[in-house]
């Protein structure tokens, strides 16, 4: 595991992402998954790439059934993105390192105001 990811379980996922100041980028994974083995490596440059703006923290489903339970994770590897202690995004199985950055950007991308769009309609 690199410098940028960081391994929690149940007693310290809501301190890790539920509580984190920026969007939380989750691998839920299992040592004997090889998909799961597949995905690390690129969960682990994003998590370089995104420094500072993303955590990427990894949860192992074994030990961990609490938070797995109550995410309801099914199927190994599931990418989630938690955004203010909420999930906003989920991905699940392999997949590749552009589609996992567009989902990162999305979040991390401003959201249109309301009066942004309002006052663009008027406008017009």
């Amino acid at each position: 595991m690199s410098a940028n990811v960081i391994a929690t379980d149940d007693r310290g996922f809501e301190r890790a992402v539920l509580q984190a100041e920026v969007p939380v980028l989750v691998d839920f994974w299992a040592p004997w998954c090889g998909p799961c083995l597949r995905v690390a490596p690129v969960v682990e440059q994003l998590a370089g790439e995104y420094a500072g703006r993303l955590r990427a923290v990894k949860v192992n489903v074994d030990d961990s059934p609490t938070v797995s339970g109550r995410y309801g994770i099914q199927s190994i590897p599931t990418l989630a993105i938690f955004q203010q202690g909420k999930e906003v995004r989920r991905l699940i199985g392999v997949r590749p390192k552009a589609e996992l950055a567009r989902a990162i950007d999305q979040v991390l991308a401003p959201a249109t105001t309301t009066a942004e769009t309002s006052s663009g309609a008027a406008k017009r």
